[in-house]
């Protein structure tokens, strides 16, 4: 569903960036406008979150740090007793725990996002994988 809505910029050259960085995107200005402003809403939410490009698009990522993603990774689940899973991902990552903390607030309020990037990057190991084992059978054979 499409809600429509009037966006006056008092300086131009906001308008003008805007367009600039949407056309270099090969986006809408709308689409583009409604990226960095749920982005903008999230990163008030959440200040220790950043969001960057990657290979799979827009990603959360803490700043100056791993993205979300990988962090949940090594803290839900697993072995790990969990008592000690923040302290795990402190040492595994070379985080604060309040690093940890945000990534765990943000997990909290987006837990659908980060498990499907979790599942993707799951999947991608998997197929490096079996291409890796194709091509050391190749080479044995």
């Amino acid at each position: 569903m499409v809600n429509p809505v009037s966006i006056r910029f008092r300086r131009a050259e906001v308008l003008d960036q805007l367009k600039a960085e949407a056309g270099a995107r090969h986006v809408s200005s709308s689409a583009l406008a409604e990226e960095l402003i749920e982005e903008g809403l999230r990163s008030r939410r959440h200040p220790l979150v950043i969001f960057r490009d990657g290979p799979t698009g827009r990603r959360a990522a803490l700043a100056g740090g791993p993205d979300v993603w990988e962090v949940i990774g090594g803290v839900v689940g697993g072995d790990v007793p969990t008592g000690m899973r923040i302290k795990r991902a402190v040492e595994q990552f070379g985080l604060s725990a309040q690093q940890v903390s945000a990534a765990l607030d943000y997990y909290a309020s987006f837990t659908a996002e980060i498990d499907d990037e979790i599942a993707a990057n799951l999947r991608a190991a998997a197929e490096a994988e079996v291409a890796w084992r194709r091509r050391q059978d190749l080479l044995s054979g």
